[in-house]
């Protein structure tokens, strides 16, 4: 008998996540689906999949990840086929606005969670001759945008060190992908808008009529911006990456990360500030 392949996925509380976690549990996958907070993990065992279960994993906390992991596998007994790190925020301010401690909170969960998560499944994945690393990353991950600095910053770093995990693993089974969505029907921007609450002093800055315009951008009702896509977009790349035999390095989702993967190596430098200018 085949064993059932066991997938962990972050940030399942909504989204990206939360899709992914519906569609491989149903797809026959035993799925791991945490959450930042003890609060999201009912209503995830409340959807009534077999398959799935549910436990807590804050990225910011090592204790948290150590317990998750150890739980999980427990419950494999020791094996995990892929990892989704998924779980993930946007820090929105001006460079000059981010103070030392705001920047290391976005680098902790954006990528030193992830990290330290991807560290602690790589030895089970040598052990079995195989695996799957997904990093769902962001068009930010190759082109920056003016207010999104700490964000952008998170994205280039992941994908700076899963280019160089992935050839460091070349010969051990595992596979790398990295997946790049663009704008996602979400509640990234909701996220956004409090930790931009929290951290930031619009009132007190330079870039006071740029945050005004920005405060309108993430509490907006609906796609904010055009060709934006549902999560299941996203679900699809990831499905490929899980189970073709010769996963792609990066998958692109919406148009506007097909767009900008094609400009950034077309234009010249000033050509490309400018249009990132215009629509930032």
């Amino acid at each position: 008998m085949k064993q059932q392949k066991c997938i962990l996925i972050t940030g399942c509380s909504s989204g990206i996540g939360l899709a992914a976690a519906k569609t491989l549990a149903a797809r026959g996958y035993r799925v791991f689906a945490t959450v930042r907070q003890e609060k999201d993990i009912q209503p995830l065992l409340d959807l009534g999949l077999d398959n799935l279960d549910a436990l807590q994993l804050d990225l910011c906390d090592s204790h948290s990840i150590q317990t998750a992991v150890t739980e999980i596998l427990k419950r494999s007994n020791g094996r995990l086929y892929a990892l989704f790190n998924n779980g993930a925020y946007g820090q929105a301010g001006a460079v000059e606005d981010l103070t030392r401690e705001v920047l290391r909170e976005q680098f902790e969960t954006n990528l030193f969670g992830w990290h330290e998560l991807t560290r602690m499944m790589i030895p089970v994945m040598r052990a079995q001759h195989e695996g799957r690393i997904i990093q769902n990353s962001s068009v930010l991950g190759f082109v920056a945008l003016a207010y999104r600095g700490a964000y952008n910053a998170s994205k280039y770093a992941l994908e700076g060190l899963t280019d160089t995990l992935r050839l460091e693993l070349r010969d051990s089974g595992i596979q790398l992908s990295i997946i790049e969505p663009g704008p996602i029907e979400s509640q990234f921007r909701k996220n956004a808008y409090a930790s931009y609450q929290r951290n930031i002093d619009r009132d007190s800055s330079v870039h006071k009529q740029h945050y005004m315009a920005l405060e309108k951008r993430l509490t907006k009702q609906g796609a904010a911006v055009p060709f934006t896509l549902s999560a299941d977009a996203v679900v699809d790349k990831l499905i490929h990456a899980l189970e073709s035999k010769r996963p792609k390095i990066r998958y692109y989702v919406t148009f506007p990360t097909y767009l900008f993967a094609t400009l950034r190596h077309l234009l010249p430098y000033r050509w490309m500030d400018w249009l990132l200018n215009r629509i930032g």
